[in-house]
């Protein structure tokens, strides 16, 4: 099998980490980027002190796959959001992610056969109460995938995952208690809360060849929760 380089940046998020560990039980180099100290199960690791544009490290060779975690899970009423919070928001989701294509953009160019992937919420296609700022800045992630998908085909692939609650740090306040869990778990069609080796899976197989005839796509990856409803 041929040895390919994936750059995750937000590698230090789980759902990052999963992906990156099965793309690299499969013999691949995968790249971390991350605003942490530290950062273990990558091929390399950089620290970024943001993930602005300009932010990112020069990287030589072809890049045949980028995925972007970094997001927010800002939940707060529509009223008492500020002005600061849908610029946080928009700036790491969106802002963050076309400059992160920009980047590396004649890397992937160089691959000849690439793919990136986004990560954004269920939240965009089913409206849901206190997600106002979330949604608006994935939902102009989803509109980037499906732009960039048009611009950069044939040569590079772009898709998005749109996963439900998971049970990640980032999700600590909604997950803290065992009666919150057991909450959201009711709330799905399937009873449960994704875990980030759920999330990881198909994220992997977007990046792949196994998924070449795949692009400008928002994946759901959330137990049916944008698209079912259970009597």
């Amino acid at each position: 099998m041929e040895q390919k380089t994936y750059v995750f940046a937000g590698a230090s998020s789980y759902i990052a980490q999963a992906a990156a560990a099965l793309l690299t039980a499969q013999g691949h180099r995968v790249i971390g980027l991350t605003t942490k100290d530290t950062l273990s199960g990558y091929t390399e690791a950089y620290t970024v002190t943001d993930y602005n544009p300009g932010s990112y490290p020069a990287i030589e060779g072809a890049i045949h796959g980028l995925a972007y975690f970094p997001g927010s899970i800002n939940l707060k009423p529509f009223n008492r959001l500020s002005t600061a919070d849908f610029t946080t928001d928009f700036t790491v989701s969106a802002l963050g992610a076309a400059g992160f294509v920009q980047a590396y953009l004649p890397n992937l160019k160089a691959a000849g056969n690439a793919s990136v992937v986004f990560i954004s919420t269920v939240a965009v296609g089913t409206g849901m109460p206190f997600h106002a700022s979330v949604a608006m800045a994935k939902g102009a992630l989803e509109g980037l995938t499906r732009s960039l998908a048009a611009e950069l085909a044939p040569h590079v692939r772009v898709n998005c995952v749109a996963p439900s609650l998971t049970e990640t740090p980032l999700a600590a306040k909604l997950l803290g208690s065992p009666e919150k869990k057991t909450a959201a778990q009711l709330r799905n069609p399937l009873k449960k809360v994704g875990t980030p080796e759920e999330v990881a899976q198909p994220i992997a197989f977007l990046l792949q060849d196994n998924s070449a005839w795949i692009t400008g796509q928002v994946l759901n990856t959330d137990g049916g929760m944008g698209s079912l409803r259970l009597l």
